[in-house]
C-alpha cells in the first residue's frame, strides 16, 4: 500500500449520500463495502508499522533499561499524523478504486 500517495482528508468529512449510495442504491451496503475495506487498510498499516518497528526490537531482561530511539520516534509520529482507516476507505470509494461485487442470493426452493 503506498501511503504517501493517499489522498484522503485528516479530519471526518460530512458526505453526500447520495453520491454515496449512487454505485450500490443501498447505503447500508456501500457502509459495509467502506467497512470492510477500512478493516484491510488498518490491518495493513498495523503489520506495516510493526515491520518497521521490528527493526528496532531488543531483547533484554531487564525492564529498567529503556532506550529512545529517534527513528522509531519518528516512524510512529508519521504513522500517527496518517488520516484513519476509515476516511482512506471512503475516499478510495469515491474516487472509484474499490471493486466490489454483490452475490446472488439463494431462494430456498419450496418442498410440495
Amino acid at each position: 500500500m503506498e501511503i504517501k500517495k493517499i489522498n484522503a482528508p485528516l479530519n471526518t468529512v460530512t458526505r453526500d449520500l447520495d453520491k454515496l449510495d449512487r454505485e450500490t442504491g443501498n447505503i447500508y451496503q456501500t457502509v459495509r463495502i467502506i467497512a470492510k475495506r477500512a478493516n484491510k487498510i488498518s490491518i495493513d498499516m498495523k503489520q506495516e508499522l510493526n515491520r518497521k518497528l521490528e527493526e528496532f526490537a531488543y531483547y533484554t531482561d531487564n525492564l529498567e533499561e529503556i532506550h529512545e530511539n529517534r527513528e522509531q520516534i519518528e516512524i510512529s509520529k508519521f504513522y500517527e499524523r496518517l488520516p484513519k482507516p476509515t476516511l482512506i476507505a471512503a475516499q478510495e470509494y469515491l474516487d472509484g478504486k474499490l471493486h466490489f461485487e454483490f452475490k446472488e442470493e439463494q431462494t430456498p426452493e419450496s418442498e410440495a
